[in-house]
């Protein structure tokens, strides 16, 4: 939804910043994922250290893209490095939650974690897949930034079992949301 509604927003007030910025996107791009699996080394036994690293993590995801198209370095690899980083960041994050809900025997924890990291990859695939067709499939509620927001204040309050809550029921109405989509798409072409 941030994504939908706002991508390249930041770009124009940001781009004098992100223009002395002379380290390629592409090595923020590995720092942000770096910053990201630190994160979720400390975050089962520390969850607002977690939730901190996860958060900085995130603004370098953000701001590989920003550079990228500020300094005219776009290139088809840096997209795929930074989808595929996000993924690997995604399962981190969520498997360092769910380490945290084992550490302090919480079953349900564990559980809700489970669903949100499959529901995390699926949103993904179905948007991959719906492009691979041909179809723009860039809609609904919860995407990275969303998730990546969403588990930062968890986990920096202490309330990531009811954040998890949140994030089950928006990411698969965001499944339905991108099916649907889909879907209307291929009606409309017949």
């Amino acid at each position: 939804m941030l994504s939908a509604k706002f991508g390249h927003f930041l770009d124009k007030p940001l781009d004098p910043v992100a223009k002395k910025i002379t380290i390629h996107p592409n090595v923020l791009t590995i720092i942000g994922f770096l910053i990201t699996l630190f994160a979720s080394t400390l975050l089962p036994f520390n969850l607002q250290v977690g939730g901190l690293l996860i958060l900085l993590g995130g603004i370098f995801d953000f701001l590989d893209g920003v550079v990228a198209r500020s300094n005219n370095k776009k290139t088809v690899f840096g997209a795929f490095l930074d989808s595929t980083l996000d993924r690997c960041s995604d399962f981190f994050i969520f498997f360092a939650i769910g380490c945290y809900f084992g550490v302090i025997n919480n079953l349900e924890g564990v559980l809700l974690t489970s669903a949100c990291l499959f529901g995390a990859f699926m949103i993904s695939y179905i948007r991959a897949r719906a492009e691979g067709l041909g179809i723009q499939c860039n809609i609904g509620l919860m995407e990275r930034p969303e998730r990546v927001i969403l588990i930062s204040i968890g986990c920096l309050t202490g309330w990531i079992f009811y954040v998890l809550i949140i994030l089950f029921f928006f990411t698969y109405f965001t499944i339905l949301q991108r099916i649907l989509h889909v879907y209307k798409y291929h009606i409309s072409k017949r």
